[in-house]
């Protein structure tokens, strides 16, 4: 069993920033890659960035910069740093994991960051 705790979204005003984390537990393999996805409503979920644990990120194109990715492997933990949002970056975030040795792909309940003008 893979649990994904994620924390740290809420309501900011545009222009503002958030930072989110998400805690994996469980059975974790040292091979992995973690990420952040975003479902808006009506839309469907899309990547925002991952990082493999060797620290080898992919970003979205709308990324842009403004949002970055990192881990603590010995923490079994990512965060995204979310910079100059925008109304539109409005969503619920999920965090995932992928791992060689794991069949599933396993993603946490995710959090909802409301972006406001």
């Amino acid at each position: 069993q893979v649990q994904l705790v994620e924390s740290g979204g809420g309501l900011v005003y545009s222009g503002g920033s958030l930072r989110l984390s998400c805690a994996a537990s469980g059975r974790i393999f040292s091979t992995n890659t973690m990420g952040w996805y975003r479902q808006a409503s009506g839309s469907q979920r899309e990547l925002v960035a991952s990082q493999t644990n060797g620290g080898a990120t992919t970003d979205a194109v709308f990324v842009n910069g403004r949002f970055t990715i990192s881990r603590d492997n010995a923490k079994l933990t990512v965060y995204m740093q979310l910079d100059s949002l925008h109304p539109e970056n409005t969503a619920v975030y999920y965090c995932n994991i992928n791992q060689v040795s794991d069949p599933d792909s396993h993603w946490g309940r995710g959090s909802q960051v409301t972006v406001s003008s």
